[in-house]
Parts: C-alpha cells; structure tokens; sequence
C-alpha cells in the first residue's frame, strides 16, 4: 500500500542523445537547477525530484510505443510531475507561448469521472516524454471506477 503522506523525492536517469540541447530545455524551458555535472551527465532539480540526464548513441536510446488511453496514443515511457491546478495551466501557457509542440495537447482525462485530472504530454529534444498532470482534488490520485477499468 503507498502512503503519498510519506513519499519522498524520486530519482530517475534518462538517456539523452545531445546533453546540450537537452540540458537547454529542462533548465530554460522547464526552469529546472543543475546540480553535479560531468562530460557524460548533469543532476537536474526536477520540480523537487532528482532527474539524471545521461548522454547516450542516438543507437542506444530506446524507441517509444504508445497505448490507447481515454481516446490518445500515451506514450507507454514517460514521466512527470503532479502539479497542482494553476501551476499546470501556467505552465501550459508557458509551452504554448514558447511555441513547444504537444504530444498531447492540454486537455482533461477521465473527465467526470474517479481519477480525473488535466494532462500533457511534450518531448524533450532526445525525444523522452514528459507527461504533466493536475487533479482537483489529490486524493483522486489512485482513485477508480468500474469505467475505468475497461479504458
């Protein structure tokens, strides 16, 4: 059983293919802090979460397949954070005005039902996707329903 009372922060290593360009979106695009660094790797304040990039071949990084989820094609590898309501539509807008391309543009999931929430998919330049999401109400966070088992 999770308890999110006392989960703490994650750590989590993507490989990246250009750690500049890559390194470029996370801290100006997503406002993200470095912290150590190598040649090979950059720490990354991931809203709160240690987030490794690891530069890799472009042969090496792992393709993307995708499931049907409540009418789009999620990528099956992503990652993201919770956020709460007004900072994910601030930050929507902050991708909007910055002209980043959608993966899955804004919209809301599961709406009306257990679990709804507003989410986002967009991808960084090695091609890792990001999902945002924000629910209303947090203790919907693992909520279900009999509708939802059949999604």
């Amino acid at each position: 059983m999770t308890n999110t009372t006392t989960l703490g922060p994650f750590h989590l290593a993507l490989p990246v293919t250009d750690l500049a360009d890559t390194l470029r979106f996370y801290t100006d695009l997503l406002g993200c802090a470095t912290g150590r660094r190598s040649e090979r790797w950059v720490d990354l304040d991931f809203f709160g979460h240690q987030l490794v990039l690891h530069l890799v071949k472009p042969e090496d990084h792992p393709a993307s397949a995708t499931n049907p989820v409540d009418g789009h094609a999620v990528p099956a590898s992503h990652f993201g954070p919770i956020m709460g309501w007004e900072a994910f539509h601030d930050l929507a807008d902050r991708l909007r005005a910055a002209s980043v391309s959608f993966v899955i543009e804004p919209n809301i999931r599961f709406e009306g039902r257990a679990g709804e929430q507003a989410t986002m998919f967009i991808a960084d330049p090695s091609g890792n996707h990001l999902e945002f999401k924000a629910f209303q109400n947090i203790d919907m966070l693992f909520a279900t329903d009999a509708e939802m088992a059949s999604v």
